[in-house]
């Protein structure tokens, strides 16, 4: 049996909670390879609505060891907030059901605090970012001057990291006009929440390579999308971390030998939160209804979500950076009702056609869509579970996309309920 890496292949928000819940079942262990509680995975079981940020997505299924991995930033107030959470909608987490790992870096309020006055400051380029403290947590990781979970647990320790932290930290803030942290108090926050998240550490490349001898099948999830990555995404206007397969293994300390089959989570259409190139936006009605039948708002920060047609170049180009080896198609049913569904197959980019999104920023502002047009379908997709239930149209649109993209649609979702999904090919078989 195979080990499952799932990516989203476009700008985020593409449905991998849903995914991810329903491969599940078919899994051991899931894991959270990258990103911090910027994340947002509905889940919809049985018709109860769980909200995830940081949490994998495992969580919610009992028997299941959820895990996040080195490559995550963790705010330890937000991951016990997230975890009280659940726990009033029945779901208990334990340090049984839950591991994290000990180099996992710390998100601190300080992080957050930075977040937000670059954000909201009138100089500079707008991101678009949660204001979570995601960007700036890594930005100390590769600084080398981070809070480390391991480092929770010397108590009396605790002030001397701060100490040298603040140094940076502090002579940024001044910069900014913004008064210094309070070195003691910070040390006194840590020092209290240290024994209350310190249960639930572990040596995850250790317990991850252990499973993996014993024949367990991990799923690694992956956050927001690959359009987002650091390096491959449309940078600036990125996320701080590899949101590509690769990061599957780098965030968790297994090889990638160990990780057999990537799947692309894919929109039928194309959204994004925040600033940045779009050349599929539908700034029309036709947008305005994408978001409205798609219920198109972020889990985590309820921003709506800019809405477009389907963008083959920008998904075909993802699953080449990410080696996807089959796609799941998500939220085929929001197309139900158009009478013409347009497809991007190409770009045109200062009067040359083009099969590819130029790294570019300024080259990324100024493509635009070349469409193929194709027609819809009155019937529903909604909750259907089989080919058969699904309208002649709405097939040839799956394979238009299919011949697009150069990668097959394995699986498909017609709702947001977890069964309500056909599978083509499973990919925990190798």
């Amino acid at each position: 049996m195979a080990n499952v890496a799932v990516v989203g292949s476009q700008w985020g928000d593409e449905g991998k909670g849903k995914i991810v819940d329903w491969l599940s079942e078919r899994a051991d262990v899931v894991v959270r390879f990258q990103g911090g509680h910027n994340a947002g995975h509905t889940l919809v079981i049985d018709g109860v609505t769980y909200k995830l940020s940081l949490l994998p997505s495992g969580v919610v299924r009992p028997g299941k060891l959820s895990v996040i991995g080195n490559g995550v930033v963790v705010d330890p107030w937000a991951l016990l907030d997230e975890i009280n959470r659940l726990a009033e909608q029945g779901v208990k987490v334990t340090p049984e059901t839950l591991r994290i790992a000990e180099n996992a870096v710390l998100i601190l309020p300080l992080h957050r605090e930075l977040d937000v006055i670059r954000e909201s400051s009138n100089s500079g380029t707008k991101i678009g970012t949660t204001k979570r403290g995601i960007g700036p947590a890594y930005e100390d990781k590769v600084g080398r001057r981070a809070l480390r979970f391991m480092d929770l647990v010397e108590t009396d320790k605790i002030a001397g990291k701060v100490e040298s932290m603040l140094v940076h930290h502090n002579a940024l803030r001044r910069g900014l006009g913004q008064p210094e942290v309070d070195g003691a108090e910070l040390t006194r926050q840590l020092q209290e929440i240290a024994p209350l998240v310190l249960p639930y550490m572990d040596s995850v490349w250790r317990l991850l390579d252990k499973m993996r001898r014993e024949g367990m099948r991990i799923l690694f999830e992956g956050a927001q999308g690959t359009l987002l990555d650091i390096d491959h995404g449309t940078y600036p206007y990125v996320t701080s971390s590899n949101t590509v397969a690769a990061q599957a293994a780098i965030g968790s300390g297994i090889g990638p030998s160990a990780i057999h089959n990537v799947l692309g989570i894919t929109k039928a259409y194309t959204t994004r939160v925040g600033e940045g190139p779009f050349p599929t936006e539908l700034k029309d009605e036709t947008g305005e209804l994408l978001g409205q039948k798609g219920r198109e708002f972020g889990v985590v920060t309820g921003r709506k979500r800019r809405c477009g047609w389907f963008d083959a170049v920008l998904v075909r180009q993802a699953i080449k950076t990410s080696g996807i080896t089959g796609v799941a198609l998500t939220k085929l049913d929001i197309l139900d009702g158009f009478d013409d569904i347009k497809v991007c197959v190409a770009y045109n980019l200062d009067g040359e056609t083009i099969d590819y999104l130029p790294a570019s920023a300024a080259l990324q502002a100024r493509v635009e869509p070349v469409y193929e047009t194709l027609e819809g379908w009155d019937e529903t997709t909604f909750g259907a579970r089989s080919w058969a239930d699904l309208p002649a149209q709405a097939i040839k649109y799956v394979r238009y996309i299919e011949e697009l993209i150069e990668c097959p649609v394995t699986l498909l979702s017609t709702s947001p309920e977890r069964d309500d999904t056909i599978l083509m090919k499973d990919p925990f078989e190798d």
